[in-house]
């Protein structure tokens, strides 16, 4: 993290924690990397010739391992201890914003995938799945070309799009459950390769909350139905298909686990209006 040369402030009365001729200045921004604040962190950090790091949580600042605080306190720290004035414009950090995410997912080479959702006709937001491709393409496939509607209909005439269907049972403390795109039951559905199709493997563990995974009725009965865990749960392990995780949307996902229930039924409808590739 050290830049070529080592480096000094003018003036150490400024800096958090006075540093001796001989220490580097070492700058690591930590932060969500699809925030426009985390770009501004970034973009002052590279004038430093610092390393910057990324990390999915709030965007946090250090200088020599030491706290220093949020994207604006670092462009603070700079200017006063190094003169550097950020004059770039918001709107060219919300562009890189885009650039660089959208860039940064593109390497990881998974698929990432959306469900825009309603809770009673009202929409609370979107819930971003990244898809391991790599260990499940086959089942990662299902699942994006059913957000995405691509594959049209099936034999049977069924609209094969998580569009307009519903999660349909949400047990507390376990999981969420929909895609049951034939009529909402928990009964129906199909997959873009027939009415099922085989286990792909159960390399994906239930270790977190978020974990997306098929639902089936017995070993290879794999569908269009869905789950996500609300918590850890190894129980499913080498039962179900895990596939992915949710990545973001975690308030979305808190606001369906409250929706009040009958016979693990959620009361009021919960709807996917919207549903694609995130960089299709």
């Amino acid at each position: 993290m050290a830049g070529a040369e080592p480096c000094r402030p003018r003036s150490n009365r400024c800096s958090p924690q006075p540093l001796s001729e001989e220490q580097p200045l070492q700058v690591k921004v930590v932060g969500l990397f699809k925030s426009s604040s985390f770009q501004i962190a970034k973009s002052t950090a590279e004038e430093l010739n610092g390393e910057t790091w990324e990390y999915s949580s709030y965007v946090m600042c250090f200088v020599n391992d030491r706290l220093l605080g949020d994207a604006l306190e670092l462009q603070k720290w700079a200017h006063r201890v190094w003169d550097i004035l950020d004059v770039k414009p918001i709107a060219l950090y919300e562009a890189l914003t885009l650039d660089y995410s959208s860039k940064f997912l593109r390497e990881t080479k998974h698929s990432f995938v959306f469900l825009d959702i309603a809770i009673d006709y009202y929409p609370v937001g979107r819930l971003i799945f990244e898809l391991y491709s790599d260990a499940c393409p086959k089942t990662c496939k299902n699942f994006q070309v059913l957000c995405t509607g691509k594959a049209g209909f099936s034999a049977s005439g069924l609209r094969l799009h998580y569009k307009g269907s519903m999660f349909h049972r949400l047990v507390q403390n376990a999981w969420l459950q929909g895609g049951d795109i034939e009529a909402g039951r928990g009964d129906g559905g199909e997959s873009i390769y027939g009415p099922t199709f085989e286990d792909e493997n159960f390399s994906i563990p239930h270790n977190k909350r978020g974990v997306l995974g098929m639902v089936n009725k017995g070993r290879h009965s794999n569908g269009s139905q869905f789950y996500i865990t609300l918590q850890s749960a190894p129980y499913l392990d080498r039962k179900y298909v895990a596939f992915g995780q949710l990545v973001e949307g975690t308030d979305v996902l808190k606001q369906l686990e409250l929706v009040p229930t009958e016979n693990e039924r959620p009361v009021p409808r919960c709807i996917i209006i919207d549903s694609g590739d995130l960089y299709g």
